[in-house]
């Protein structure tokens, strides 16, 4: 049974050896290991963060939405503070 990761890539066993060989010759015994170490930090990294934003998305989707308060009319107590009192203007007496 072939791995379906492979399959979807059309990899075969005998590209994957000869991947790893021109790996081996380009990069030296000595540096695959540590390119690999890091690779699978990498994946493990990435794993994590979609595993935190699925269980985000999961935890949102259960919880109740805020309930809002209902709008509250305007007063004239609600100026600002500092702001003059509205008065009706009315003209000034001529003398």
């Amino acid at each position: 049974m072939m791995n379906p990761t492979l399959a979807l890539m059309g990899l075969t066993g005998t590209e994957l050896l000869v991947i790893a060989v021109v790996a081996l010759v380009i990069f030296g015994a000595n540096k695959i290991p540590t390119f690999m170490k890091g690779l699978g930090q990498g994946i493990k990294e990435f794993k994590k963060a979609s595993s935190d934003v699925q269980s985000e998305l999961e935890r949102s989707m259960h919880e109740e939405p805020p309930r809002r308060s209902p709008p509250s009319s305007p007063t004239a107590s609600s100026a600002p503070p500092g702001a003059a009192p509205s008065q009706p203007s009315t003209p000034a007496p001529k003398a």
